[in-house]
């Protein structure tokens, strides 16, 4: 049998579950200074963050807090990990989504919070998309199962996300399977009419056909939605993630219909990965810093060589190319000073 996600994760040491609500490991910021290193959360994988009202808001769920989705708030990024946990959704036992509650995403949409996350019963080949809505304008209240979100064809299915266009309609992009066996992972975009809902066929947007693609599965996941002026790029995740080979790839929008696989264009080589003392960074989030004026990558990477599911969260700081496209640089070492995000209190 093919070694999925869920399996990798039955692999994780008792131990490792008290992790996430460990100290962020940072060294002169916590003295008062201007610098922090990474990693900032010591255990944690496929971290969604989010800015809002001076608060970033850290988003997480497996594997370290089974069957459940909790929210962290903190005034500075590099602060993201330490502990002010709030959980705002406990899966129901005995339901198609009570297990293996998968990398859930944060958003504020007409002005309404939801998030959204994969679930299934605990047999991987039942993952789908269910979408949580928030009871409150406060991201850290409790949120409840709004809907079970999928295309018509209602396959395999995890870490979608939200693609909100300045004409005011709302895509859906996730990573999912072409039919019912686990031979690949594709990208998958389809239109949304709520931001429960999706309203019409998918259509397949990339496909793992590159070598850097294919280590371990031939896999496309985590795609997220990265905006530089009007130009639009979805960044995913590629190979399996418990390889030390697992990077991000870029699809750039050339300005058609993003219902047209033909309006996506992808670059031939990977736009993050490993270096010679980092170890599959993927799955990541975009933020600015306070004052606007700097963007900020965050993302998983493995503890260290070869360790495979035990990640940690890093963020550091991106620039554009003069294409337009980000330049998001070679992953820094664990422990070497960087500064902190601009305009931090």
């Amino acid at each position: 049998m093919i070694r999925t996600r869920a399996f990798i994760f039955s692999l994780k040491l008792p131990l490792v579950a008290l992790a996430f609500l460990a100290p962020a490991i940072i060294s002169a910021a916590d003295s008062g200074g201007q610098m922090f290193a990474n990693p900032i959360v010591s255990r944690g994988a496929d971290p969604w963050v989010i800015r809002w009202n001076s608060n970033y808001y850290f988003c997480q769920s497996e594997p370290y807090h089974p069957n459940s989705v909790w929210v962290n708030a903190a005034v500075n990024l590099e602060d993201i990990g330490k502990d002010n946990w709030k959980c705002v959704w406990r899966s129901t036992p005995g339901t198609p989504y009570s297990k293996e509650v998968w990398a859930p995403e944060l958003h504020f949409i007409q002005d309404k919070w939801y998030i959204y996350a994969a679930a299934d019963d605990g047999d991987n080949f039942h993952h789908h998309m269910y979408v949580l809505e928030g009871t409150s304008i406060d991201p850290t209240q409790p949120f409840r199962l709004k809907a079970k979100i999928a295309a018509p064809e209602d396959r395999w299915a995890i870490d979608g996300t939200v693609l909100d266009m300045p004409d005011g309609k709302l895509y859906f992009i996730w990573s999912g399977w072409e039919g019912t066996d686990n031979v690949a992972q594709n990208l998958y975009i389809a239109p949304m009419s709520n931001p429960w809902t999706i309203d019409g066929p998918r259509v397949c947007i990339s496909r793992p056909g590159h070598l850097w693609e294919r280590q371990g599965l031939p896999i496309n996941e985590g795609p997220e939605v990265l905006w530089h002026g009007n130009r639009l790029f979805v960044i995913y995740s590629a190979s399996g993630m418990w390889t030390d080979d697992y990077c991000l790839g870029e699809l750039a929008w050339n300005g058609g219909d993003v219902l047209d696989s033909k309006s996506w264009v992808k670059n031939p080589e990977p736009v993050f990965s490993s270096s010679e003392s980092v170890f599959g960074p993927g799955h990541c989030s975009f933020v600015l810093s306070p004052d606007g004026k700097e963007n900020w990558i965050v993302y998983h990477a493995h503890v260290h060589r070869g360790s495979g599911a035990m990640r940690d969260v890093r963020i550091q700081r991106f620039a554009w190319k003069a294409d337009g496209s980000p330049d998001f640089g070679t992953p820094v070492s664990a422990g070497t000073p960087l500064p902190r995000p601009s305009g931090e209190k």
